[in-house]
Parts: C-alpha cells; structure tokens; sequence
C-alpha cells in the first residue's frame, strides 16, 4: 500500500489542531468530504485510528497524539524550507558565471563589475575570459557574451553596449619610417601586430567601405594575443596594429599613437549577454539582466 504523503498529513495536522472538520477544510481549502476521505485514507494506510470523532467533538487518539507530535513540527520546518526556497525568487544571491572574450571583459564588463556587486553585493562574479567558443550550458555557465553573427539560434540574447569600431594603428616613427596605409591591401607590404585565437586560427583582417568588404592577409611581424604585449610594440613602433578603440583611446589622444585607413573602419554592434531559453532566470542571472538594461539607459547607449 502507498505510503501517506504530506497533503494527508496536511489534512491530519489541520484536523488536529482545530478539532473540527469544518475549520480545518476552510484552512487548506477542499471541501468537508474531500477532506474526510483524505484522513480515512491515512488511516487505512498506517493501519491504526488517528481520530475518534463523532458530529459534535473530534478527539485523538494515542496514535493520533503521537503522530501529531512528531508529525507538525516536521510540517513547520518542510514549510519553513519552501519559503526559503521561494524567496529565493526575490532575491539576488550566490554565483553567476559568464564566459566572455577578452575585447568584451575589458572594455564593456570591466566597468559594470564594481557596481554591479555593490548594488547586489549577495552575489559572486565569476567571469572567464577566453576567445574560443564554448558551449555555456555543458560547461556549466549561466551566461556568456559574444558578438551577433555567433549566437546560437537557441538563445535568449540582449545587447550589452552601443555600437564598437575597430581602429587601425601605428606609432608616428612607424609611419615615418614605412608610410601611412591608405587602402586595406596597403597592408600586404607592411608589418602587423596579429593575434592568433586559441583554435591556432589567425583570422584576415576585414574592412567595410560604403558597403564594399575587403579581406586582407598582412605578414604578422608579431603574434600576439596579449593586449599589453600588443599595445607596447605598437607604441615601440613594431608594426600596424587593428585593434578595438576602446585599447589605443588614450594613446590616440595623446599621439603616442596615430589612426589610419579611419574611412575603412564603420561601426559595428557591440557584444550581446546570451543565456538559455528557460522560464526560470537564476535570481543572480535576473539581476544582472536588469542591471544591464539600466547601465545602457544610464549611459545613453543604443544598440
């Protein structure tokens, strides 16, 4: 015979503390009969009377009190345990991992980091930087970051930042010593700064010009994945380096490195927060989502 579960105790707990059938079906609202058969069950199932009842008074049994008093302090504590678990649903907490590539740690979560945690501070950040494609649900992340053309179809995705540019550039005795580029191809006959991603890839460089794309294969003076490393020899005048603005803003503006080819390099969408279709967000994942949505209205920033 099927073991008793917790809405027959709910039932019996109910009865036993009103003593009386009515009350007691008005509190965990069934009806009087539903809740007559449920005990009668209970009973026939544990082989022993709980009850003696009668139209006008219910009385425990010895059975009855003994269950009663191992029983309700049980149901305190499941239902002490569900409430928990349910404001969970209200409350930002515990560990959210993304995975992301470096461009996009640095330049657009770097800044949301610190208040981000101070606003949930229940919460514990665990981002990876990596350049590889990673799928985040068997490697355990909550969400990831990557750029428009590789998101799965099956995923929830919300842009992150406005609009990103590539820049190409140099150091003003680079120029002066080998000439300024003026077209993408220009770019065979000089020395690059490239990186190579984790697969061994080390993809063309590509540019947009009023609709018109051009690939180009320029010799790597340096392999380099390591922005700081890329950086100096930029600056040491080692080679043209084609970089995200957000790295050479400030060696831009202070000349300690020049633009080139600006006409070829348009805007591009910036990277998006992608997290699997589910109807459960993880309270910690929600509200970095929300957040999000209002760091981009803060910052006036479209997609």
């Amino acid at each position: 015979m099927a073991e008793p579960d917790l809405r027959d105790l709910d039932v019996f707990v109910a009865v036993a503390r009103t003593r009386n059938f009515r009350r007691a079906a008005v509190e965990i609202r069934v009806s009087v009969s539903i809740l007559s058969q449920r005990l009668r069950d209970l009973e026939e199932r544990l082989g022993v009377r709980l009850m003696n009842r009668t139209t006008r008074s219910v009385a425990l049994t010895e059975a009855g009190e003994l269950l009663l008093s191992r029983v309700a302090p049980a149901l305190r504590d499941v239902g002490d345990a569900l409430d928990q678990v349910r404001g969970l649903r209200e409350v930002a907490a515990g560990r959210l991992r993304i995975n992301a590539p470096p461009p996009a740690v640095d330049l657009v979560l770097a800044p949301m980091v610190g208040p981000f945690l101070q606003a949930h501070p229940q919460v514990d950040l665990d981002i990876v930087s990596e350049s590889g494609f990673v799928d985040i649900v068997s490697a355990g992340y909550d969400a990831g970051v990557r750029y428009g053309e590789h998101l799965a179809q099956d995923m929830v995705a919300i842009p992150l930042s406005g609009p990103q540019h590539y820049v190409v550039v140099a150091s003003p005795d680079y120029i002066a010593r080998r000439g300024r580029p003026k077209h993408p191809k220009d770019l065979l006959e000089h020395d690059c700064i490239r990186p190579r991603y984790s697969s061994g890839v080390m993809h063309d460089l590509e540019f947009e010009k009023a609709g018109q794309i051009v690939k180009v294969d320029p010799p790597a003076k340096l392999i380099s994945t390591n922005m700081n490393l890329a950086m100096r020899a930029a600056l040491d005048g080692v080679g043209i380096w084609a970089t995200m603005d957000g790295y050479v803003h400030e060696a831009l503006k202070s000349g300690a490195l020049v633009s080139l080819m600006e006409d070829w390099c348009e805007p591009f969408p910036g990277p998006f927060l992608y997290y699997p279709s589910r109807r459960q967000t993880p309270p910690a994942l929600r509200a970095f989502i929300e957040f999000v949505a209002d760091w981009r209205k803060r910052n006036g920033l479209r997609s």
